[in-house]
């Protein structure tokens, strides 16, 4: 089964294509400037080209739903709709922090904590075991301070992704380790997408939302 995946919750605007669980081709960019809107649907092309295969080979496309940046996860969700209706596939939709554990399992971390970075001291998290890749704690937005985390802190820990920054600096977690350089990726949707596919858990387009996890705020500009 070919299968189209997107992700574009963070600032690494990411496509893959696989066929069942060998991936074909990878085609990501981390930008500052969150590329998404310029760079996506090049990136298909290219994703596709570098595959061999053409878009109409695609049988299901996988989506990366959130949370992270709520434009991003809005271009992404218009773009997986939009191929899912034309190509008339099932749609898919992966938590975007379980792919960025899917590096880290079974490497002896007794714990793997995704931070994403969310304004100020705040981070959307969960909490997966280092060996199964089971949820133990739910996705949630949390706001750092010194005490955070300190359950863990007797065990093997590691926190990944741009807001492992922001928790090294503050967090009293002697024994952890930080991986700030980690961002969701599309390569990584493949595992989580396919047991979606054996369970038949497709989305519904009509009613799908990203998974923003707290309202959007916008920046109100200074009137002249």
């Amino acid at each position: 089964m070919k299968i189209l995946y997107l992700e574009t919750s963070s600032k690494n605007c990411s496509v893959a294509v696989s066929d069942n669980e060998k991936l074909l081709c990878i085609c990501e960019e981390v930008s500052e400037n969150y590329k998404q809107s310029e760079s996506l649907h090049t990136y298909v092309e290219w994703a596709l080209e570098g595959a061999g295969i053409s878009l109409k080979d695609i049988e299901a496309v996988s989506l990366g739903k959130g949370p992270g940046s709520y434009t991003g996860l809005r271009i992404g969700a218009a773009s997986a709709k939009g191929f899912c209706y034309g190509l008339k596939v099932p749609f898919i939709a992966v938590n975007s922090l379980e792919s960025m554990i899917e590096p880290f399992l079974s490497q002896n971390y007794e714990l793997i904590v995704p931070l994403i970075d969310a304004r100020r001291m705040e981070v959307y998290t969960a909490v997966y075991d280092g060996s199964t890749g089971e949820e133990i704690s739910a996705t949630e937005a949390k706001v750092l301070d010194e005490t955070s985390f300190e359950e863990f802190r007797d065990k093997k820990v590691i926190f990944v992704g741009d807001g492992a920054k922001k928790a090294k600096d503050i967090l009293n977690l002697p024994n952890a380790e930080f991986r700030e350089d980690i961002y969701p990726s599309a390569q990584h949707l493949i595992k989580k997408t396919l047991e979606k596919v054996k369970n038949k858990e497709f989305e519904d387009m009509a009613y799908f939302e990203p998974f923003y996890l707290k309202d959007f705020h916008g920046v109100k500009k200074k009137g002249s």
